[in-house]
């Protein structure tokens, strides 16, 4: 089914439609044979057919509400080392989320599929810095598509990393050399 539907995990339920585990390819792998086995091909097929999901799945299994926030249940499987979370509504399944989700909002926060300047930059946290680096943005024509924001290596400066639409990376360039207490770190097209 996996193979079929090119899904890595699967989520288990009981009879009553309760969630009792996950199993993923990983775990299909690690019950199979050994390469170096001395079974021939029908002893493999016979053990294989007495196998059954509940003895290789995942009993331990960490789920998230179905209206916790993206960055929640990203914080939750990088601190869990886990590539998948089931996505609950009480107790009932209703979808799961993996680490392929998390790379499409990713891509969309930042903007990859867009073309236009990338602007990585770093500027002194004070409140309106953010808002006149848009306005000389914007009073050059250009349009921020994506934005994303983060602790700077210092805490009283923010890094930020803009996708512009409208200018090129010389006008870009050139309006954060205009702004006071901001400086660019990476500047691409």
């Amino acid at each position: 089914m996996m193979n079929k539907e090119k899904i890595g995990r699967l989520p288990v339920l009981d009879k009553h439609q309760q969630l009792i585990g996950i199993v993923t390819k990983r775990d299909l792998l690690k019950a199979g044979p050994s390469p170096a086995t001395s079974l021939d091909m029908y002893e493999i097929s016979y053990l294989l057919s007495k196998l059954k999901v509940e003895s290789i799945m995942e009993r331990k299994v960490i789920t998230v509400e179905e209206h916790e926030v993206v960055e929640e249940a990203a914080r939750i499987m990088a601190d869990e080392g886990i590539s998948c979370l089931p996505v609950m509504k009480r107790s009932l399944l209703v979808g799961i989320i993996t680490d392929t989700d998390l790379f499409r909002v990713f891509i969309n926060a930042f903007g990859a599929r867009h073309p236009g300047v990338r602007l990585t930059f770093s500027m002194t946290e004070r409140p309106g810095q953010l808002a006149r680096l848009a306005q000389a943005i914007a009073d050059q024509g250009g349009n921020i598509v994506s934005f994303v924001s983060s602790e700077g290596d210092d805490l009283s400066r923010r890094r930020g990393t803009l996708k512009i639409t409208g200018l090129s990376r010389d006008d870009v360039a050139a309006i954060v050399n205009t702004l006071p207490d901001t400086e660019a770190e990476d500047i691409r097209e």
